[in-house]
């Protein structure tokens, strides 16, 4: 499985790579046409296959017409980047920063939100933890994505995409809500550290 994660999420980082590369109007185009891939399932739409299919390694690719778990993990992580990064230059202002995990993204959110709204983020971030297919899992992500994507706060999508692949199989996604949960009760652990110094 380790070795398949590091695939995926090189395969991510490579779309997002060509993206920035490309002329504006290319780029432009192209994350409007995957943010209308939001929410849908892979390979439901024909204008974004060359961003969610193309190059995948074939031993990804579903041989019955339900999309496998990578085919799902590249098209949830890469149509969520493109809704992250709408409003936004993706050179000058690109959402998919190296090091961020979803789990502290939340607790960003929460402390850029204030005390007040961590009940209310928490249970969002509790929906998405929670999640038994990658079809909801998608569903709720897109509710926090919106958030965090409000209060600016990067993440790394290609480590999303590998997280996502892991959570779609039952051995490793309590792995994944582990990791998750350390990074959100870590940077709240910090946060209180530096609370208590000031």
């Amino acid at each position: 499985m380790e070795k398949q994660q590091t695939t995926i999420n090189e395969f991510v980082a490579a779309k997002i790579n060509t993206l920035q590369k490309r002329e504006d109007s290319y780029s432009r185009a192209t994350l409007a046409k995957l943010r209308r891939g939001v929410g849908r399932s892979p390979g439901s739409m024909p204008d974004i296959w060359d961003f969610t299919l193309g190059n995948l390694l074939e031993s990804w690719l579903s041989q019955s017409g339900d999309p496998t778990p990578f085919e799902w993990a590249a098209h949830i992580s890469i149509t969520l980047f493109a809704l992250h990064q709408q409003g936004k230059d993706i050179r000058l202002s690109p959402v998919s920063v190296s090091g961020g995990s979803l789990g502290s993204a939340v607790r960003r959110l929460i402390s850029s939100r204030g005390a007040e709204s961590e009940s209310a983020i928490k249970r969002r971030f509790d929906t998405v933890i929670t999640s038994n297919s990658a079809e909801e899992l998608a569903f709720h992500l897109r509710g926090l994505i919106s958030l965090i994507k409000s209060e600016d706060i990067p993440l790394d999508y290609p480590r999303l995409a590998g997280d996502l692949l892991r959570f779609q199989f039952q051995d490793q996604r309590d792995k994944v809500r582990l990791l998750w949960g350390q990074d959100y009760y870590f940077n709240r652990k910090r946060e209180d550290e530096i609370s208590d110094e000031e």
